[in-house]
C-alpha cells in the first residue's frame, strides 16, 4: 500500500496547480465554479490514481506519466476558458515551473530521508514524508499567491494592451522548467556524493526564489506598461470625444439657429402674401423648407441632454426609425455635461448604426434616463438589431472597422472615471445599454 500511495502523492500536486491556473482567469470560464468543479477535480483525482497505480506496476518514475498527463490538463484548462491559446498556455506553464522547483526541493527532502535507508537504485519514488513535503509546500504557494493571482495577474489578464506580452512570457517558465529536468540525477547516490546534497538543496532553493522574483517584476513592468498605455489611451479617447463633441454641438447649435430664423422667415412671408405675390411666396418656401428643421419635440428640462436628444431624434426620424424616449432630468444635474452629452449621444450613434442595418419593420430605439435619489444618474438604451455581435475578450468589436469599438469602450470608460459602471447585453435580436454615472457631491451639496 505504502509503494503504491507514493506515486499517487507526486501526482496529485497537480490538482492545487490547477486551482492555482484558474485563479487568475475565473471570470472567463465557460462554465460556472461550481459546476466545472463537480465534473473536473474528480477527473483529477481519478487520473492521479490511475497514474500512480501504473507507475507502481510498469515500475517506472512519475515523469513520464507526467509527460504524458499535463498537456491533455492543459488542453482541458484552455477548453474550459475564453482566452487566448498564449495567455492560458503561460499562465499554465508559469504554474508547472513552479511546482518543478519545488519538486527539486522535495527530492532533496527525499534524499535526506532516505540517507541511512541503504535503498536499492530502483527505488523510484518520493518517501511518505517526502511526499507529503511536496504536496503541503504546494498548497502553501496556492495560499500564498491566491490573492495576487486573484487580483493583480488578473488585472494583468483582462488588460488587451499587454496582447503582445504573452506570445513570449511563456519563454521563462518553460526554461526553469528545462533546468529542474536538468537537474534530476541519474542515480540516487549522486546526492549522496561530497557536498552535492547541499549544493543541490541550495540551488532548487535559488530557483525557486529566482523564479518568483522574476515574477513580481514582470508583473510590475507590466502594470507599468499597463498604466503608461492606459494613459495613451484616455488622451486619446479625450481627444476624440472632445472633438465629437464639438462637432455635435455645432450640428446642435445650426438646428438651433434655424428654428430661430423661423421667426423672421414668418415676417418675410407675412409681407410678401400682403403684396398678393404668390409666386415670390413659392420660390421662398422652397428655398427656406431645407432649412427648417423637421420637428422640435422637447423631451427634459436640462438643455444639454433635451440637445442632444432632440438632435438624434431628427435623425432617426428622418431615416424611419421609431424614437421613444422616457426621462424627466432637472435643468440643473450635479454632473460635468460634456460626460453625460458624451455617454448619450455615443448609445444614440451606436443605436442608430445598428438599427440602419435592421429590417425597416423591426426598427426601434427606447431611451430612458433618471436621477436616483440625487445621487446617481441612470441612463438605459436599447435597440433592435439584425446581423453578429462580435466580442474578444470582453471587448465590442467594431462593425465599421476592423478591431475593438470606441463608442462603447468610450462610454465604459466614462462611467468608470466617474465611479460608475457600464453594462452590455444583447438577447434576442435587442442590444441594451445600462449605464451607471455617480454625480459630483460637491455640486450636489451646493446646487
Amino acid at each position: 500500500m505504502d509503494m503504491i500511495l507514493r506515486p499517487i502523492l507526486e501526482l496529485t500536486v497537480i490538482i492545487p496547480g490547477i486551482l492555482l491556473a484558474y485563479l487568475p482567469v475565473k471570470t472567463y470560464l465557460r462554465q460556472q465554479p461550481g459546476r466545472l468543479a463537480a465534473w473536473l477535480f474528480p477527473l483529477l483525482a481519478g487520473i492521479c490514481v490511475l497514474g500512480g497505480v501504473l507507475c507502481y506496476t510498469l515500475r517506472i518514475s512519475t515523469l513520464p506519466i507526467l509527460f504524458v498527463l499535463l498537456p491533455f490538463v492543459m488542453v482541458i484548462y484552455h477548453k474550459t476558458l475564453r482566452i487566448t491559446i498564449w495567455k492560458s498556455s503561460s499562465i499554465f506553464l508559469a504554474v508547472c515551473a513552479v511546482f518543478a522547483c519545488v519538486n527539486s526541493l522535495s527530492r532533496a527532502v527525499n534524499a535526506i530521508l532516505t540517507a541511512g535507508l541503504n535503498l536499492t537504485e530502483n527505488e523510484l519514488w518520493f518517501q511518505i514524508g517526502a511526499g507529503v513535503f511536496y504536496n503541503g509546500i504546494c498548497l502553501l504557494f496556492l495560499l500564498a499567491a491566491w490573492y495576487p493571482a486573484s487580483h493583480a495577474v488578473r488585472t494583468m489578464v483582462t488588460d488587451e494592451n499587454l496582447a503582445q506580452t504573452w506570445y513570449i512570457f511563456w519563454i521563462l517558465p518553460l526554461i526553469f522548467i528545462a533546468l529542474n529536468l536538468f537537474m534530476v540525477p541519474t542515480y540516487r547516490n549522486t546526492l549522496y556524493t561530497g557536498r552535492i546534497l547541499q549544493g543541490y538543496i541550495v540551488i532548487s532553493l535559488v530557483l525557486l526564489l529566482i523564479l518568483v522574483l522574476f515574477y513580481a517584476m514582470f508583473l510590475m513592468m507590466a502594470n507599468s506598461l499597463n498604466k503608461n498605455a492606459r494613459l495613451v489611451q484616455e488622451n486619446y479617447f479625450l481627444s476624440l470625444q472632445r472633438t465629437r463633441y464639438e462637432n455635435l454641438c455645432t450640428a446642435i447649435e445650426e438646428a438651433r439657429q434655424a428654428r430661430h430664423d423661423m421667426r423672421h422667415h414668418f415676417v418675410q412671408l407675412s409681407s410678401l402674401a400682403e403684396s398678393g405675390d404668390l409666386e415670390k411666396i413659392k420660390t421662398y418656401l422652397s428655398k427656406t423648407a431645407g432649412k427648417i428643421p423637421a420637428h422640435d419635440l422637447h423631451f427634459c428640462e436640462n438643455q444639454a441632454a433635451d440637445s442632444v436628444l432632440g438632435y438624434y431624434s431628427a435623425l432617426a426620424k428622418r431615416e424611419n426609425i421609431p424614437f421613444h424616449v422616457k426621462t424627466d432630468l432637472p435643468a440643473h444635474i450635479a454632473i460635468d455635461e460634456i460626460d453625460m452629452c458624451l455617454v448619450l449621444s455615443n448609445l444614440l450613434e451606436n443605436a442608430i448604426q445598428a438599427s440602419l442595418k435592421t429590417e425597416v419593420s423591426r426598427r426601434e430605439i427606447n431611451v430612458t434616463a433618471y436621477l436616483h435619489y440625487n445621487r446617481l444618474l441612470l441612463i438605459q438604451m436599447e435597440n433592435t438589431f439584425d446581423g453578429k455581435i462580435e466580442k474578444k475578450n470582453d471587448i465590442f468589436q467594431s462593425s465599421k472597422r476592423p478591431g475593438n469599438g470606441i463608442g462603447i469602450q468610450s462610454v465604459r470608460h466614462i462611467a468608470e472615471r466617474r465611479g460608475g459602471t457600464g453594462s452590455f447585453s444583447f438577447e434576442n435580436g435587442i442590444f441594451t445599454a445600462r449605464i451607471m454615472l455617480r454625480l459630483n457631491e460637491h455640486d450636489k451639496n451646493t446646487g
